[in-house]
């Protein structure tokens, strides 16, 4: 039998699913094998948002620490 692949997207659905079936975020977390912190941040996304915020998130920063606004550029 082949390995079943899934994606990131995918895992974090199915997370979202069993804690909207009302399973206990402990549990939930231990068995996906992700800290507490984790599961609270991906599922408040997901009630904020919805499906959309469960897809990965650019991590470039909105601006830096240096910049010049763009007129004085």
């Amino acid at each position: 039998m082949p390995w079943q692949e899934s994606s990131v997207m995918e895992e974090r659905l199915r997370f979202v699913a069993r804690q909207l079936d009302g399973k206990g975020m402990s549990d939930v977390c231990r068995s996906f094998g992700i800290s507490r912190k984790t599961g609270y941040k991906i599922f408040k996304r997901y009630k904020e948002h919805g499906l959309e915020a469960l897809c990965d998130r650019s991590r470039r920063p909105v601006r830096y620490a240096n910049q010049l606004p763009e007129p004085v550029e």
